[in-house]
């Protein structure tokens, strides 16, 4: 597990972004690997489980904190980026992403889980986070594309994020 504990570059130090037209350069705030907003704070931590060697699921927690209104903002922001853009095509690349909404757990003062279908040719790769906002905190876990249909530590992963930060505020 990496730790960093530095602001990101990827913080989206604007709102711009739910104005924009749905292009490739959306894929980043659709997945929520960016957020609208600064947050005042910001650690990040990688994960990965390797206990398959053919199924390996790799993935990223990141905890931000706002010193105002932002984490509602986000959260605010990444559901209408997903209404107004849930199909976007990379032409660097010839890949389709797909991004909805999706069902999840209720946790903290709110809560999203953004999936994420990622087509390439014939394959195909899915990808998901669960947002949850406390208060003026967010805490996000990431997980990188995996084969369809596997979704078997994100919720567990965001449930032990929860407990942790809630207990240590960190």
């Amino acid at each position: 597990m990496e730790i960093a504990t530095v602001m990101a570059s990827d913080a989206g130090n604007q709102r711009s972004g739910v104005d924009v037209s749905c292009s490739e350069s959306m894929i980043p705030l659709l997945s929520a690997t960016r957020l609208t907003g600064t947050p005042s704070a910001m650690a990040a931590a990688t994960l990965s489980h390797d206990a398959d060697p053919d199924d390996p699921w790799v993935g990223t927690e990141v905890l931000r904190t706002y010193a105002d209104d932002g984490a509602r903002r986000a959260m605010t922001d990444l559901r209408t980026l997903i209404s107004r853009c849930p199909s976007v095509a990379s032409s660097r690349f010839g890949d389709n992403y797909r991004y909805a909404t999706a069902p999840g757990p209720r946790l903290g003062d709110d809560s999203i889980h953004v999936s994420c279908s990622m087509t390439s040719g014939s394959g195909t790769l899915e990808s998901g986070s669960i947002l949850v906002r406390i208060g003026t905190t967010l805490v996000a876990v990431q997980e990188a594309g995996n084969l369809a249909g596997d979704r078997k530590f994100l919720t567990q992963l965001v449930e032990a994020a929860l407990r942790r930060y809630q207990t240590t505020e960190s």
